[in-house]
């Protein structure tokens, strides 16, 4: 058709201005601009040229308990509140592989990432002394206290 391009091109500019409208919305916006345009058609249009409305946000959760007996601490400054987390995947021939990232909070730097086939809460601890040595320990470090750490003592 003629007016295909034009088209695409007033669709694509109406996306990009109204970012989380469909095409059914996007069709009646061309319809009110003058276009006489079916949404089969502008649907069309939209799956050739990829467009897809982003996936909503997720509202972040509480930062207290019901009784109000827990906060989550906010960092204020670097080296204020460290967190660490598992990470597992595979390689591509199917072998399991996990990574330790510590970051710090408040910079979102990565300050360590170790990987190793199997890594335990002595790594963590390793990792931890490690980064002390060189950055002095933080005020507060988070963990989700997953099963890697269920072998650690302190004796």
């Amino acid at each position: 058709m003629p007016d295909e391009e034009r088209l695409t091109e007033d669709i694509i500019a109406l996306t990009e201005e109204f970012g989380r409208y469909g095409y059914r919305m996007i069709t009646g916006m061309l319809n009110n601009s003058g276009w006489h345009v079916n949404h089969k058609r502008v649907e069309r249009i939209w799956r050739r040229e990829g467009l897809k409305v982003p996936q909503k946000q997720p509202k972040k959760g509480r930062l207290w308990l019901n009784d109000g007996s827990c906060v989550r601490l906010r960092p204020e400054r670097p080296n204020h509140v460290w967190s660490y987390d598992f990470v597992q995947d595979r390689t591509h021939d199917g072998r399991v592989y996990r990574t330790l990232n510590i970051i710090d909070e408040f910079t979102k730097e990565a300050l360590m990432i170790r990987v190793k086939r199997k890594l335990d809460s002595t790594d963590v601890v390793d990792a931890l002394t490690d980064l002390f040595i060189l950055r002095g320990p933080p005020e507060y470090i988070r963990s989700d206290n997953g099963a890697e750490l269920e072998v650690v003592r302190f004796d």
